[in-house]
């Protein structure tokens, strides 16, 4: 079961990406023209709140099945000392939560403001930070971790 989790959440890692910047694009793009926040707009940022939640539980349960996170636990203060497992164990979870909670908390923001410009701007900063931290957050191949972009 880990295995095919871990396709999953790494496939799951570039449908999040891509409808990251998609909502970006159009937030930052209606935010600076001034155009009217559309149903197109409140789609996207569905899609991306939605993707990332799904993508929060895939890895909550990846995270209590992990071997790597079992033996951080088990021997704690020898392996927070260990870059790889320091990150899978606790940085990666705690990165990814906070992400998850900016984005949650930047698109309930925008339910509530009636002004486009407003809605814009808020998805706009709200949604880059999170993007930012998930982009630094990932394991990527040039990274200590020496993971591939794609796990299959």
């Amino acid at each position: 079961m880990h295995p095919h989790l871990i396709m999953l959440h790494s496939v799951l890692r570039w449908l999040i990406l891509l409808a990251m910047l998609i909502t970006l694009y159009r937030s930052y793009t209606g935010w600076k023209s001034g155009r009217a926040y559309t149903s197109w707009d409140n789609r996207w940022k569905k899609i991306t709140v939605s993707a990332i939640h799904i993508q929060f539980l895939v890895g909550l349960v990846m995270y209590f099945l992990s071997p790597v996170v079992s033996y951080f636990w088990k021997n704690f203060s020898t392996a927070v000392k260990e870059r790889d497992i320091r990150f899978f164990g606790m940085e990666h979870l705690v990165a990814m939560t906070i992400a998850v909670v900016l984005v949650t908390i930047g698109s309930s923001k925008v339910k509530r403001l009636n002004d486009s410009r407003a809605k814009f701007k808020t998805l706009t900063i709200w949604f880059t930070i999170a993007l930012i931290i998930i982009f630094l957050s990932i394991p990527w191949p040039f990274m200590f971790t020496e993971r591939p972009y794609f796990r299959f």
